[in-house]
């Protein structure tokens, strides 16, 4: 038998992921443009925190934690000032399997941000009907993202330069 959920294991939860409880406030704020370059600028250094060679990257690959979801990454384009990836983790169902969170990201490495092309969730709503595409959209996305690549991060998860690591090809 499980047992209740304490008042100090949720404390406990909150300063391991303190922005659990900052998730509401930020979603429901209006940003500005700069507030959105902040953020965009703030994933670019989570992003180099997972892939700090990131700009030699090629093709796909893994990293796997012991006993966390495989994170993969996937570059999709390589130019020299950015790089198109796919980030996702895949979870298995009947049917096969599905990417949740699934983003398609262009990353600017000149200017140090990071533009969501698309991102496909199920846990926080990112889009809102009559708004899209706004600067409140794009806030959201960028909000979920940050949040993620900030746990991919807590997790330990880091994909290295191709001659630093075996690539794990998803099949």
């Amino acid at each position: 038998m499980e047992r209740p959920v304490s008042e100090g294991d949720i404390r406990n939860r909150l300063m391991q992921y303190p922005w659990i409880s900052q998730i509401g406030k930020l979603l429901n704020r209006s940003p500005t443009v700069g507030d959105l370059l902040d953020l965009c600028e703030e994933n670019y250094a989570l992003l180099l925190q997972l892939a700090p060679d990131l700009d030699r990257l090629e093709g796909k690959s893994a990293s796997c934690r012991p006993g966390h979801m495989d994170l993969y990454l996937e570059v999709l384009e390589q130019t020299p000032y950015t790089t198109m990836l796919h980030i996702t983790y895949y979870f298995s169902h009947r049917e096969g399997q599905e990417a949740d969170p699934d983003a398609v990201l262009r990353v600017y490495h000149d200017a140090h941000q990071i533009e969501v092309i698309r991102l496909r969730q199920h846990i926080l709503p990112v889009e809102s009907i009559y708004q899209h595409p706004s600067l409140y959209n794009k806030w959201k996305m960028n909000v979920f993202l940050s949040k993620w690549l900030g746990f991919c991060v807590l997790q330990g998860h880091r994909f290295e330069a191709p001659e630093q690591f075996l690539t794990k090809m998803h099949g």
